[in-house]
């Protein structure tokens, strides 16, 4: 390369001169343009509340919607705080999106707006809302508070505005355990868990407090609180915990799962056969006593059958001697009875009759 000449040097420094004053001089003006805009900025309301832009309560809890402001030196307009409820519709520009007004502080005083089912246990968490502190508390939140909240600070002319959603579930209820395949030992058994009622996803897991952990032989679903143990031992045997949660709370039932030897067959035959017996003795026993009980009344039935078929008997021969039985006076055949005198002791004449039942005159 052939050297440059004293004059060819001279311009190119006179050159580079110019580009680097150019490119001072825009930087300059950049930086410039950037620190007044930060001002800017610094001038203006601003939301300083950082937390979580999504909160996860149960049914029944206390939530505090974060909302702190910080105004800045050229705001001095009328301070205007509002909180109102937006569609979770993303998808949606924001004005198009529908609003409902919750709650609200104008003017130095507190309006609250429409809808009682949003409202019950809703207010601002501070005493006064004008000393930076906007935060909205709700006491105990139901499915109805469900939603994203927008808390809204102006005080012109400085604006700001931050959005949180709020989801509320339900707690597991406490699950029911259960065992099914009789503890026998070398049967398929199954431990079980189900919680009734809690916002899903519920994730169940199984826990052996006595006895260490549990067998690898034994597989759980966790979605289905299911424990499977295939060849059911002594080694599966113990107090185990069946643990139901969600990201809001969790409960827990427990249950002693033993191991049952099967009978062996010999006791099994011995006690059909001792049972059979039994049976056939209790039978018998049972006609026995249905036979003993029908017996006399069939003897007296008889009994009675056969006087009210005898026939009544002859006439009695009548003694030569006359006798006296019962007030009846008896005489030879053809003989005139003779009735007693005066002097002798009065009676009267009874008439009887024949009674089947005793065989004679009554």
């Amino acid at each position: 390369m052939d050297d440059f000449t004293p004059k060819q040097m001279q311009h190119m420094v006179a050159k580079i001169r110019r580009h680097f004053n150019t490119a001072y001089i825009t930087a300059v003006i950049l930086f410039g343009f950037l620190v007044s805009f930060n001002e800017d900025v610094a001038m203006a309301m601003v939301v300083t509340s950082s937390g979580p832009q999504t909160l996860q309560k149960a049914h029944g809890d206390a939530v505090t919607l974060g909302c702190t402001y910080s105004p800045g030196p050229l705001d001095m307009g009328d301070l205007d705080i509002e909180w109102s409820v937006i569609s979770p519709d993303t998808t949606q520009k924001d004005q198009l999106v529908p609003v409902w007004q919750v709650i609200s502080y104008t003017g130095g005083r507190k309006y609250v707006h429409s809808n009682p089912a949003l409202m019950t246990g809703l207010d601002f968490a501070a005493g006064n809302p004008a000393n930076g502190d906007a935060s909205l508390s709700i006491s105990a939140v139901s499915a109805a508070n469900s939603g994203i909240y927008q808390c809204k600070v102006k005080k012109a002319p400085g604006a700001d505005m931050r959005k949180i959603s709020l989801v509320v579930m339900e707690r597991p209820s406490a699950p029911r355990c259960w065992v099914e395949g009789g503890e026998a030992v070398g049967g398929p058994q199954s431990l079980h868990c189900r919680s009734a009622h809690g916002t899903p996803p519920l994730a169940y897991q199984w826990k052996r407090e006595i006895g260490g952990p549990i067998p690898s032989a034994a597989t759980q679903e966790s979605l289905t609180g299911e424990l499977k143990i295939s060849n059911h031992s002594e080694s599966f045997v113990g107090i185990y915990t069946c643990q139901v949660s969600n990201v809001v709370g969790k409960e827990h039932c427990k249950i002693n799962l033993r191991a049952l030897k099967p009978p062996s067959k010999a006791g099994i035959v011995g006690g059909t056969v001792v049972g059979v017996l039994l049976l056939v003795i209790i039978l018998l026993i049972v006609v026995w006593l249905v036979v003993y009980r029908r017996q006399p009344r069939y003897d007296k039935e008889v009994s009675n059958e056969i006087r009210e078929d005898v026939p009544p008997p002859e006439s009695r021969p009548t003694s030569r001697v006359s006798s006296h039985h019962r007030g009846v006076a008896y005489s030879p055949v053809g003989g005139a009875s003779q009735l007693p005198s005066s002097s002798s002791t009065s009676f009267s004449a009874t008439k009887y009759e024949y009674d089947s039942r005793f065989g004679y005159a009554v």
